[in-house]
Formats: C-alpha cells, sequence, structure tokens
C-alpha cells in the first residue's frame, strides 16, 4: 500500500459524485483524472523533499496547517472547499491554490494540460479539480506523519517511493513532463537500499493508518 493507494481510497463514490458535479463532468472521467491529479502532486512532493530545505518546509508545512483531522469530515471539508468563494481567505488546510503553489509552481498548467489528456475532461475542468485534491493530499501526508511517528527522512522515502510507483505505474509521462524528469534522479539514486528495505515498513504504516479507511 502505498501513498496514491491511499489517497484514491478517500475518494468515496458519493464525493466522486460530488466532486463530478461541481467540474461538470462524469464520474468515470473524474476517477480517472483524480488519479493523474494525485500522481503529479505526489511527484511535486517529492520533488520538493529532494532538498534539504524543501523537506524541512513541507514538515513544517504539515506541522502548521495540515494535522490530517479533517479527513474525519472529508465529505464536509470537501463540500466547505467547494462552497467557498474567496479561496485566499480560507484556512491554510483548505486553500488549495495555495498549497499547489507551493507544490507545483508555475507547473500547474502544464500538469493540468497532461491530466486533461489522459483523462478526457478539459483544461477548465482540470484547473476546477486541482485545488479541491491539493488539501486532501496535505491530509493524508500530514495524517501518515503524526498517526505513524514519521521522521522528515521517513516522509520523503514515502515520497520518493510512491512516486516511483506512480512513474512505473503508467504515470511516467505525466510525472516526467511536470517535473522534467526530476524524480528518479538525484538525492533518490543517493539512497536506494534505505529506500528499499524501509519500503515494506512505511507501507504497513500506511496500511495501519488507513487501512479500514473507505
Amino acid at each position: 500500500m502505498d501513498l496514491i493507494e491511499i489517497l484514491q481510497s478517500q475518494l468515496s463514490d458519493d464525493m466522486l459524485g460530488q466532486i463530478s458535479q461541481q467540474i461538470g463532468a462524469d464520474k468515470e472521467q473524474t476517477a480517472v483524472a483524480a488519479n493523474g491529479v494525485f500522481a503529479t502532486l505526489v511527484g511535486g512532493l517529492a520533488n520538493n523533499a529532494s532538498s534539504e530545505s524543501g523537506l524541512a518546509s513541507l514538515g513544517a508545512a504539515l506541522d502548521r496547517d495540515h494535522d490530517g483531522s479533517m479527513l474525519d469530515d472529508l465529505m464536509g471539508m470537501v463540500g466547505g472547499m467547494m462552497q467557498g468563494g474567496d479561496t485566499a481567505a480560507a484556512p491554510s488546510a483548505l486553500n488549495g491554490a495555495g498549497i499547489l503553489g507551493h507544490i507545483l509552481g508555475d507547473r500547474q498548467e502544464v500538469a493540468a494540460q497532461q491530466i486533461s489528456q489522459s483523462s478526457g475532461l478539459n483544461m477548465g475542468q482540470i484547473m476546477k479539480l486541482l485545488p479541491i485534491l491539493a488539501p486532501i493530499v496535505m491530509s493524508v501526508l500530514g495524517r501518515a506523519k503524526s498517526s505513524g511517528g514519521l521522521d522528515l527522512g521517513g516522509l520523503a522515502n514515502i515520497l520518493m517511493g510512491s512516486a516511483q510507483n506512480a512513474q512505473s505505474g503508467g504515470f511516467g509521462d505525466l510525472i516526467g513532463s511536470v517535473l522534467g524528469g526530476v524524480i528518479g534522479g538525484g538525492q533518490q539514486q543517493q539512497q536506494p537500499q534505505q529506500q528499499q528495505s524501509g519500503g515494506d515498513l512505511f507501507g504497513q504504516i500506511l496500511g495501519g493508518i488507513f487501512g479500514g479507511k473507505r
């Protein structure tokens, strides 16, 4: 069980229906697009976590704004985001636009274009979907960190491993086009043994925290 599987499990049929209505798409296409969004955001977070400063900033953001408690009422959280008009005035945990800025920076439209091509939704629909799903990613990651007792190294390994799994599982072109092939290079190649030996452990941690969540 990796992070992207956990994220996919958060989207119940009812929630997919709610989100689909909001963006004007059918549930099947929304589910495909959501998988692309999750893979892209996990790849972006892994890229950020590949540097010490980026990892420290991510850890601080999780500790400050994303403890995962909003997952206890995910329908309410998503509904509140979709009804809110001024995202700049939203709490940091719900400010999808702000979260996207930190994760993807100026690559948001590139990501939306790639996800659009793979899902069949148009750019406008994807740009509506991205800020809805971004807080879910941070909430899941925050809960994994707090409930699993993960340090920054463990957090980085979960992100790197999940991004690599996404690449090999059919999202390689998507992640590569958004991040310029960053994932799979640099710091990740410096720690292969640590990631492989820790993979099962972190999978068990995630499964223990989220295993019954559907």
